[in-house]
């Protein structure tokens, strides 16, 4: 299995603090966002290799990091262009080749994080994929990520891009598992006519039209995707006892 991580975005949200550098680089408890990715994916067993997408001041993070991060390989593809996660994943095909993928964003931050739980029981289970998951309080959290509609064990049925109306208290993240066919179903994947990308719920939604097992799983305690500097004040404020 190898790791996907997303750093490619400019962060315009984030105004003048994201101007000279990009987002992921953004230093948070004294360390760059993206950092906290790959940590994450250091202390995994069985994921031997890292591709980072870059985009937007791609040096910034290649100068940086370089071949490896703590003995894991790292490889960089840039995609010239940000159009939406989908097309993003899309870019970093070749890389992954024919191995499965865990999916991360370089720009949010996990509290307790449990990927190695959740790659043991994706390869125990067999399952088509997984997509990590938040319980939270506040339902408007998840009006900027995704909503999940599930079944018995978890087993998703649907999964909505940013709703308006949340069914339940169960926020979508960007930390998923992928078997690697999952690359065939996005010729399948319809463009959001809103947004004009391809979006990770309709992804998944094909995949699951096709009756693919995809389920969720609770990846961490708490969770903060980073847009805007609300979410980055968020953060520093309701964390910053680390």
């Amino acid at each position: 299995m190898k790791a996907l991580i997303l750093a490619g975005g400019r962060g315009k949200r984030l105004g003048k603090i994201s101007e000279g550098s990009n987002k992921c680089m953004i230093k948070v408890f004294g360390k760059p966002l993206l950092e906290y990715s790959l940590d994450s994916v250091a202390a995994l067993d069985g994921v031997t290799e890292i591709i980072i997408l870059v985009g937007y001041r791609a040096e910034d993070i290649i100068n940086k990091y370089g071949n490896s991060y703590k003995n894991k390989i790292i490889r960089y593809v840039i995609q010239w262009e940000q159009m939406g996660l989908v097309d993003a994943i899309e870019w970093a095909k070749e890389s992954i080749g024919n191995e499965d993928f865990i999916l991360f964003l370089g720009d949010e931050f996990m509290l307790n994080p449990r990927h190695q739980k959740m790659i043991e029981q994706f390869k125990n289970e067999k399952l088509f994929g997984f997509c990590g998951v938040v319980n939270v309080t506040d339902k408007g959290m998840i009006k900027k990520t995704y909503s999940v509609v599930q079944g018995k064990d978890n087993r998703i049925q649907k999964l909505v891009e940013k709703p308006k109306n949340p069914a339940n208290n169960i926020m979508g993240t960007g930390n998923c598992i992928f078997k690697n066919e999952i690359f065939s179903y996005i010729p399948k994947t319809p463009v959001n006519p809103e947004r004009g990308e391809r979006e990770l719920p309709d992804l998944v939604g094909a995949a699951i039209n096709d009756g693919k097992i995809i389920k969720s799983f609770i990846i961490c305690d708490n969770y903060i995707n980073v847009n805007t500097m609300k979410e980055l004040d968020l953060l520093h404020s309701g964390f910053s006892h680390l």
